[in-house]
């Protein structure tokens, strides 16, 4: 049976380091990698983690490309501190793990499960949520982007069929400040991208998620929460073109 460890990214995640370890605690390693939380983060995941390693966090790609060549073993189960292991996802893993693939595969894409405002997420965009999270990390590596990075494979990716719990939702006031930091993050990507720009940046592209998320993506099935998500989701891209002006002229 191939070993595992279970690498958990924390920054200030008191209310969620327990039950995250708690979820991973079938795997052979739990590496923790600590953005200096001071909430009492790392002392928790001190007692509980086999190992906590720390690094001042740039962006969320390039903490898990640092952590990744740490871990003890090959296999990798990459776990974000506001997901939880199913037991049916358990189970799922270690079948994998004692029955490696013989192909070309070198990693697993995982189903999440989204809650937001105490809710199930059925629609919203947020419906076919999946991340590549079990993969052998000498055959993986994320891509250089400030958000939402996916997994470079140098092999095969199949899909699992079971998925995370996942509930990155604490307050409404937390959930816009995260927003705004990935509207930076997102910035700084989309100055290298694009070139003049103009009303469509401003107005078109944010109406258009809005539209997106709430009725083609049938966020208005999702009630008030779904309305929440498509407007936050309008917001964010708004303020993305807002920060790549800022940014252009050296303002924040």
């Amino acid at each position: 049976m191939e070993k595992l460890t279970a690498l958990i990214p924390t920054g200030n995640e008191i209310h969620n380091i327990k039950e995250v370890i708690a979820s991973v605690d079938f795997a052979d390693e739990i590496l923790v990698v600590d953005s200096y939380s001071n909430d009492g983060t790392y002392e928790v995941a001190k007692k509980l983690a086999d190992r906590v390693i720390r690094r001042e966090y740039k962006y969320s790609a390039s903490q898990k490309n640092w952590a990744i060549p740490q871990a003890k073993y090959e296999w990798i189960l990459l776990v974000d501190a506001d997901e939880r292991v199913t037991p049916e996802l358990k189970k799922e893993i270690l079948e994998i793990l004692k029955n490696p693939p013989q192909d070309q595969t070198v990693a697993y894409s995982i189903g999440r499960k989204n809650h937001f405002m105490g809710k199930h997420v059925k629609h919203s965009g947020w419906k076919n949520d999946k991340v590549t999270r079990l993969f052998k990390k000498s055959k993986c590596r994320y891509e250089n982007k400030h958000v939402h990075a996916e997994i470079i494979a140098d092999g095969k990716v199949k899909k699992l069929n079971s998925k995370f719990y996942h509930n990155t939702y604490i307050t409404i006031d937390k959930f816009l400040e995260k927003m705004n930091r990935y509207a930076w993050w997102q910035a700084k990507d989309y100055d290298k991208k694009i070139g003049r720009l103009t009303p469509y940046h401003f107005i078109i592209k944010p109406m258009y998620s809005f539209f997106k998320h709430y009725i083609m993506q049938g966020g208005f099935r999702d009630g008030v929460v779904g309305l929440t998500i498509a407007y936050i989701h309008g917001y964010t891209v708004f303020m993305r073109y807002v920060k790549v002006w800022l940014l252009r002229r050296d303002r924040k």
